[in-house]
């Protein structure tokens, strides 16, 4: 799995890096095969958004959270890729 993190008027910390692997390791657990996935921090003003797509194998998922805080936004926006995963991976085994 290949993580790629890209901020937009902000600058990615390591601090910020190993959270969204930390993070992104929660969908590791429930998919293996996740081939890429794409996370690009921005701060716009209040707004911290945190926006990913995730390439698959059979799809490619995307989620975008906006928060005051960017580890929140962080945590909301892993919490709805991980929705998504499990709801392809049961919609795969349902239909073998």
């Amino acid at each position: 799995m290949q993580v790629s993190i890209t901020g937009h008027h902000v600058e990615v910390t390591e601090a910020l890096k190993a959270y969204v692997d930390e993070k992104i390791s929660k969908i590791k657990r429930h998919f293996d095969n996740v081939v890429d996935v794409h996370v690009i921090l921005t701060v716009e003003k209040l707004e911290q958004k945190a926006e990913a797509a995730v390439q698959i194998s059979g799809a490619k998922l995307y989620a975008e959270d906006v928060q005051e805080d960017m580890y929140a936004a962080i945590d909301n926006m892993v919490d709805k890729l991980d929705r998504q995963i499990v709801k392809h991976k049961e919609k795969n085994q349902n239909h073998r």
